[in-house]
């Protein structure tokens, strides 16, 4: 779809719609951008639910044997087809070779994520020795946070947004209590001006420049979980350190969904998980941490006293990687080093605006229909300031909303009172993932007003 570089997306459906001779609205869009989908193939290296396999489906409303429509990669990916093949290679290893499997076979369990660092690098923009594979992300944060947050009598802070994900909050305010200082002095929240859904970078930019001097670490997030606002890292990270902070991020939302230049940015410390647009389930970080697993391969299993460490961030490891946890991160690795976070990116730009084109279109607030529900979206309009999530704030309470739109086999994320968070995915979700959305959340909006 290059032919439609330089258009907005609102642009791209307008114009693909008058070539089709139908309305911007008209299935026949979707079916087009699908055709034209240079990743389309991707899909089919994913697993994909059936309606009738989803718990919560109602049969009586919609077809069993459709795929439903998976909307929520932010909070869980889909399986990868290769991760059953590989596990079911290391089971079986182990119940042959046992003990020797530590050092041999496709994937040694001392070392295995090893194989896969390269490929993890290349999805977060960073050098290979900058990438650790370790952990949960909570963990990993604070061993960052325990490296990082060396906090003296006038700079003591930690700037991070109000409603940062509960873990990060948790983990700051903990860190700030262990070093002896209280989190009302010491920890530094950030929130949108009153009427505002999302922070502005020139706010984010301006606090550190008057505060910068109290601050020791800036800990943001990459993409806000809530919101799907993207904040600018590469400003946020300039800024921070011109002043004399540390700047690090959570990127659980903003790996495997926007193109990260974490090298290039100079970021200090980033850490993320990967079961969410990373479609695995072990966590990562750039971390550095001195550990026992950190020694020189030749030396660990010595038991010698002696810091030894291996070169890079590869010196400050905890322990390797389980193989179970290994197994599903490189069948999905592999299957982003079939494209590049560029073409991704490029796809969910467009992805993500046909669903904001629709959503609009269909309910934007109607002052001569009062009574008829509407959608706030609080991310930010701009395809540049968000990943491929919406959230979608209603006018009615969403709760009926989102059990009737489970009955019809859609799988998205609600938050009470009023947010659904939407995530079309460039790596499985198609074009019409979104046209069928837009029509079984009216027959859900029907439904939920009538019950």
């Amino acid at each position: 779809m290059d032919e439609f570089d330089g258009l907005t997306p609102s642009e791209t459906v307008k114009r693909v719609s008058d070539s089709l001779g139908c309305s911007p609205t008209s299935a026949e869009v979707a079916a087009y951008f699908d055709k034209q989908d240079k990743l389309r193939h991707l899909r089919e290296e994913f697993l994909v639910p059936k309606i009738t396999e989803l718990p919560p489906s109602d049969l009586s409303l919609v077809s069993g044997a459709k795929e439903c429509i998976y909307f929520s990669g932010n909070s869980l990916g889909l399986q990868p087809k290769n991760v059953k093949k590989y596990l079911e290679e290391e089971l079986e290893k182990w119940a042959k070779i046992a003990i020797h499997g530590h050092t041999m076979g496709a994937r040694p369990w001392a070392w295995a994520e090893n194989n896969i660092e390269e490929l993890m690098a290349k999805v977060v923009g960073a050098k290979t020795e900058e990438v650790a594979l370790m952990n949960g992300l909570t963990v990993n944060l604070h061993l960052l946070l325990l490296s990082f947050y060396k906090p003296t009598e006038t700079r003591h802070k930690i700037l991070l947004e109000n409603k940062a994900f509960p873990s990060d909050h948790y983990a700051v305010e903990s860190q700030i209590r262990l070093r002896g200082l209280d989190p009302k002095d010491s920890m530094l929240l950030l929130s949108p001006k009153p009427g505002e859904d999302t922070l502005k970078t020139e706010d984010i930019l301006e606090v550190i420049e008057k505060q910068g001097d109290s601050i020791a670490v800036v800990m943001f997030s990459g993409v806000q979980y809530y919101t799907g606002q993207l904040f600018d890292m590469a400003r946020i990270t300039e800024a921070g350190q011109r002043k004399g902070c540390y700047v690090g991020f959570d990127c659980a939302h903003a790996a495997g969904n926007v193109e990260l230049k974490l090298h290039d940015w100079g970021v200090d410390f980033a850490c993320w998980c990967s079961y969410k647009y990373i479609n695995s389930g072990a966590g990562e970080t750039l971390l550095r941490h001195f550990s026992w697993w950190g020694f020189l391969v030749l030396d660990f299993f010595l038991l010698f006293l002696v810091m030894e460490l291996q070169p890079g961030v590869s010196g400050f490891r905890l322990s390797n990687q389980p193989f179970l946890l290994v197994c599903p991160l490189q069948a999905s690795l592999e299957v982003f080093n079939m494209t590049t976070m560029q073409a991704l990116r490029k796809k969910s730009l467009l992805l993500t605006g046909y669903l904001e084109y629709l959503i609009k279109h269909y309910y934007t607030k109607d002052p001569a229909q009062p009574h008829k529900p509407h959608i706030h979206i609080i991310t930010p309009s701009d395809p540049q300031q968000r990943g491929c999530q919406l959230s979608l704030s209603f006018s009615v309470p969403i709760k009926r909303v989102f059990e009737e739109l489970e009955k019809r086999g859609v799988a998205c994320d609600m938050r009470e009172p009023s947010v659904l968070r939407v995530a079309p995915v460039p790596m499985y979700n198609s074009f019409s993932d979104v046209h069928r959305f837009i029509r079984v959340l009216g027959e859900a909006l029907a439904a939920s007003k009538q019950n």
